[in-house]
C-alpha cells in the first residue's frame, strides 16, 4: 500500500451546446413537494461522472438523443426532479414540482477518452468541465436539482457529467435513480420504482428528543488546528490484504468479538490523522459518518425510498486516548456509533433539527463518505457499463472519501487533503 499523488487529467476543451429543459414526458402532479429533516441539512451539490468507451459493438444511435429521451421518460416516476427547490414559510426547504424541468446540455470534447487518465482521484479543474454548472447562481435555490451533461470524445466514447442536489437523495436514493435512468434507455421497466412520499419522516408533535445529539455540539480548538492553510491531496490505495490486515490488527487483543471492514478503515484513518494534525492529548476529537437508516426505522421505510434515509452518527474522544491506545478502542467507539442508530434514535435526530435547526459542527471533526459501497458501475444506457465512475470535487479539509478501486471493486481508495506537513506526517505514520 502507497501513497499516490492526484493525477492531474490532460488539459480538456469542452464545446458545449445550447442546454435544454427536460420535462417529463406526460403530465406530473403539480404541488409542493415535502422534504424531510434528514434532507434538510445536505442541500449540496454533488457532482459524478461516468466514461464510456467506445466499442465495435456499440449503438449506432447519439448516446446524448437517446439519454435525453429516456429521461424525460424516468421523470416521470422521479417528478421532484424536474421541480426547482423553494423555501417554506418556516424556512425549510421544499421542492415546487412546477415540471420545469431538468437541464440537459451536451458537448464534444478535445481529445480521447483515455486522455483523461485515472478518474479515481479527481482533478476539478478537468472534470469540471464535463459536469453542466449554472453560471451566476448565487445560492442553492437558483440550481435546478438534476443537470445533465453528455461529452462525447474524439474516440467515439462519452462521458454522462451528473450535478444533484444531495437534498433530494443519499448515494443509495441517486444510484437507483441512475440505474433506473439507463433501464429505462434501454427500454425496461423499473427494478426499482421509487417511493416518493418523505412525510413519513415528518418530525413528531409534539417533539421528542431523547437523546443528546453531540453531531452537532461544538468542539473547543485547543489544538491551534489551522482553518484555512493549504490542502494536498493523496489518495491511499488499501488492498483487500491491507484491509484483512487491518481487521486482524483490531481483533489482537481480543476486545472485540467481530470488526467489519468499514469499522477498521474508519479507525485506523481517524487515529492517524488526528496524531498527523498534531492535536494536543485532551483535545477533544470527533468522528461523522454517516448510516443507512432504512432497515433502521419501525417499521422500515419502503423500498425505493426517494429521499435521505440516513443519519450522521458520531464517536467522540480525547485525541491522547484515540493516539495511544490500541486500534480496538477506536473500533468500538465506532460500533457503539451505529449500534446507537435506532428508530428512537433517528426520531429523536429528526426532532432534534426541528427544534434546533443545528448544522454538525467540524472544529477538531473527521467527516467520513463513503462510497465504496454504492453500484454505480452497474449504469448501462446501452453501451454497456461505465469503465470509471467517481465524483468529481475533492473533499473539503474534514472529510476523506473512501472510493471502490480497482476491476474486482475489493480495494478501497481513502481520498483526503491535509496541510503539506500534517500530510507528510500521515504518509509516515500511514
Amino acid at each position: 500500500m502507497g501513497a499516490e499523488s492526484v493525477i492531474t487529467q490532460a488539459k480538456l476543451e469542452v464545446k458545449l451546446h445550447e442546454h435544454a429543459l427536460i420535462k417529463p414526458a406526460e403530465p406530473t402532479e403539480n404541488h409542493v413537494y415535502f422534504l424531510s429533516n434528514l434532507d434538510q441539512n445536505i442541500a449540496v451539490i454533488v457532482q459524478t461522472v461516468y466514461c464510456y468507451p467506445a466499442r465495435e459493438e456499440d449503438r449506432v444511435e447519439n448516446p446524448g438523443l437517446v439519454i435525453k429521451e429516456a429521461l424525460r421518460k424516468v421523470l416521470v416516476h422521479y417528478y421532484p426532479l424536474a421541480g426547482r427547490i423553494g423555501l417554506s414559510p418556516e424556512g425549510k426547504l421544499n421542492v415546487n414540482c412546477n415540471a420545469e424541468g431538468a437541464v440537459f446540455v451536451e458537448g464534444e470534447a478535445d481529445c480521447r477518452l483515455e486522455d483523461l487518465g485515472d478518474m479515481c482521484k479527481p482533478d476539478p479543474s478537468t472534470l469540471g468541465r464535463l459536469v453542466y454548472t449554472v453560471p451566476d447562481a448565487k445560492n442553492i435555490l437558483e440550481i435546478p436539482p438534476l443537470a445533465a451533461q453528455v461529452t462525447m470524445f474524439k474516440c467515439g466514447g462519452f462521458v454522462l457529467g451528473l450535478s444533484m442536489n444531495h437534498c433530494m437523495f443519499d448515494g443509495l436514493g441517486a444510484m437507483e435513480f441512475v440505474n433506473s435512468w439507463s433501464e429505462t434507455s434501454r427500454g425496461l421497466p423499473l427494478s426499482v420504482p421509487p417511493y416518493l412520499d418523505r412525510t413519513l419522516l415528518q418530525a413528531r408533535s409534539p417533539l421528542k428528543i431523547e437523546y443528546p445529539h453531540h453531531e452537532f455540539s461544538e468542539i473547543e480548538n485547543i489544538s491551534n488546528l489551522t482553518e484555512d492553510s493549504e490542502l494536498e491531496y493523496r489518495s491511499f490505495c488499501f488492498s483487500p490484504e491491507k484491509l484483512a490486515e487491518l481487521k486482524r490488527t483490531a481483533m489482537e487483543d481480543g476486545a472485540l468479538v467481530k470488526c467489519s471492514t468499514f469499522e477498521a478503515l474508519s479507525s485506523h484513518v481517524w487515529r492517524l490523522r488526528s496524531k498527523a494534525l498534531q492535536m494536543a492529548p485532551t483535545q477533544e476529537t470527533k468522528l461523522l459518518f454517516a448510516v443507512d437508516g432504512r432497515k433502521r426505522f419501525n417499521p422500515p421505510l419502503p423500498k425505493g425510498y426517494f429521499g435521505n434515509g440516513i443519519a450522521l452518527t458520531y464517536c467522540l474522544c480525547r485525541a491522547g486516548d484515540l493516539a495511544d491506545k490500541p486500534l480496538s478502542f477506536a473500533v468500538g467507539l465506532v460500533q457503539e456509533a451505529i449500534g446507537m442508530i435506532t428508530d428512537k434514535y433517528l426520531r429523536s435526530a429528526i426532532d432534534c433539527f426541528e427544534a434546533n435547526r443545528a448544522k454538525p459542527s467540524l472544529t477538531a471533526t473527521l467527516l467520513i463518505t463513503t462510497w465504496s459501497h454504492l453500484s454505480f458501475h452497474t449504469a448501462d444506457f446501452g453501451w454497456g457499463e461505465p469503465v470509471q465512475t467517481g465524483p468529481v470535487t475533492l473533499p473539503g479539509k474534514e472529510v476523506v472519501l473512501f472510493l471502490s478501486h480497482g476491476k474486482e471493486r475489493k480495494s478501497i481508495n481513502v481520498l483526503m487533503g491535509l496541510p503539506p506537513p500534517a500530510m507528510q506526517r500521515f504518509e509516515e505514520y500511514i
